[in-house]
């Protein structure tokens, strides 16, 4: 894989477990294969930054796609790691169950592959918790920010494996500008989604934790 890494430095040998444990899948080393998304991962409002290129040969690698589960187990893994507003009763069971039946062991793994929990998808997340929007609207909600998917390095084992390759300078503009464009598209269409009429039969949270749905109910895939 040919992966990029947007940051405020150049890094030629990434450090296990270094950077934050309340990243969406804990501590790792955060990527990308579409450069122009870690070019604007690299840029802030107050400076430039530099986008990092390697090669990362996963075939001796214990891979974990998220793509093959339901969306609930990459929630399940963002509720574990990430810092959400608990703010009712039904957020509170909502993050209960969900980490109870749809989390998975994903410690043994040397690589995880699966969405971004960017700003807009955060609320898109905690929308659902809370019973605003479908899980059908939050399935397609992950889509409308066209972010792709992370590759996240979390063993030792993968650290020695990533090789650099090269880095540039990232021009704060026109990246962040970019970045605020793609953030703002997907939030006027979650918005314009949210307007549409109410689709009989739709599972919403309370639905879930009710029916006792589980991670191999047909409705969930």
């Amino acid at each position: 894989m040919i992966l990029y890494h947007g940051s405020e430095k150049r890094i030629d040998k990434p450090i296990y477990r270094a950077g934050r444990h309340n990243n969406d899948y804990g501590y790792g080393f955060y990527c990308t294969e579409y450069p122009d998304i870690a070019r604007e991962w690299a840029v802030a409002q107050d400076r430039d930054g530099v986008i990092n290129a390697y090669e990362l040969d996963i075939s001796g690698l214990n891979v974990l796609r998220l793509d093959e589960y339901p969306i609930l187990t990459w929630l399940a893994i963002l509720l574990q790691n990430r810092y959400f507003t608990i703010d009712t009763p039904l957020a509170y069971e909502a993050k209960r169950y969900i980490i109870s039946e749809f989390g998975i062991d994903y410690t043994g793994y040397d690589v995880i592959i699966g969405y971004r929990a960017d700003d807009s998808y955060f609320t898109f997340a905690q929308d659902f918790l809370r019973n605003v929007i479908s899980y059908e609207q939050l399935k397609k909600a992950m889509h409308l920010g066209e972010l792709g998917e992370q590759v996240v390095l979390k063993s030792e084992l993968a650290f020695s494996t990533i090789i650099f390759t090269s880095s540039e300078i990232v021009s704060r503009e026109p990246w962040l500008n970019k970045k605020n464009e793609r953030d703002s598209r997907a939030r006027k269409s979650y918005f314009s989604m949210n307007r549409e009429s109410y689709v009989p039969n739709s599972l919403y949270i309370t639905q879930i934790i009710d029916k006792e749905i589980k991670k191999d109910d047909p409705r969930i895939r």
